[in-house]
């Protein structure tokens, strides 16, 4: 009787065990791109990911049976083409919406709502599209920033803003020194990123929020993860927006909202 008592624990461990291999097993991992350089919605602390993007993925897939969250640091101008290729699954770097993304991505619900910024000299502020005619600036081809001076230098071609063109390794912080050295006038960017970095820096200059309605104005200034347009992908969207309405709900979004931005960002979405 003993002995068949010890038979009968043995398999009912050995069950569990094999069952819990299979629970393991059946995770999909899922692993985020991120430059991990544009803070505070990503970036390095101590070889820890930290940043809004990050917290807001976190949550979503907290407890997940599906899904295991992974997350690599990739430059920005590598994160969509490696997410066409199958290596990443979901890219999340501040996106804001474009048709050329739409054509080509899956969008998630928006996570966060900024506006545009342009960032000066201390003394100098630039409101306008219109003010920065005839000035230079650099940007990251690609970008929705360097899409929307592109697109004001095709309607203004009479005095065109300089557009420098760099890689996905000039940091932000890089570009807003080379403000501050007079090697270019502004850049234009998110306002969240550019009052955090030029606070965190002690930079000696002003973040202005621009006040031209852009065409995608329903879209502007808020923020996305983005996925591959595949059966997977289509998946992982339809996972990660339910978790999402979920934390807005229950106020997780406006907690981590609050802790990397300094107030309530996301009430406003829709």
């Amino acid at each position: 009787m003993k002995k068949f008592k010890h038979l009968l624990l043995a398999l009912v461990l050995g069950l569990s065990f094999v069952t819990g291999q299979r629970v393991l097993a059946a995770q999909t991992t899922v692993t985020v791109a991120t430059d991990s350089d544009t803070a505070p919605f990503t970036y390095k602390e101590k070889n820890s990911f930290k940043g809004y993007d990050i917290d807001v993925l976190k949550a979503v897939f907290k407890g997940s049976k599906d899904y295991k969250l992974s997350f690599q640091t990739v430059g920005f101008s590598s994160i969509l083409t490696g997410v066409d290729a199958g290596r990443y699954q979901i890219a999340a770097n501040d996106y804001n919406y474009n048709d050329e993304r739409a054509k080509k991505y899956l969008f998630s619900d928006p996570v966060s709502k900024s506006h545009y910024a342009i960032v000066s000299k201390k003394g100098t502020s630039y409101a306008s599209l219109d003010d920065l005619a005839g000035k230079t600036t650099e940007a990251m081809a690609g970008s929705n920033y360097a899409q929307v001076l592109e697109n004001y230098n095709k309607d203004h071609s009479d005095k065109p803003i300089t557009i420098n063109y760099v890689s996905s390794q000039t940091g932000l912080t890089s570009r807003l020194q080379n403000i501050e050295s007079g090697k270019i006038d502004f850049i234009l960017y998110d306002q969240i990123s550019s009052a955090y970095v030029v606070k965190d820096q002690k930079l000696q200059l002003t973040v202005t929020k621009l006040k031209d309605q852009l065409d995608d104005d329903d879209k502007a200034g808020k923020e996305y993860f983005l996925f591959a347009n595949s059966k997977e992908g289509k998946a992982l969207q339809k996972f990660v927006n339910k978790r999402l309405k979920a934390l807005k709900a229950d106020g997780t979004l406006k907690k981590i909202s609050q802790k990397y931005f300094g107030g309530d960002y996301v009430t406003e979405l829709n």
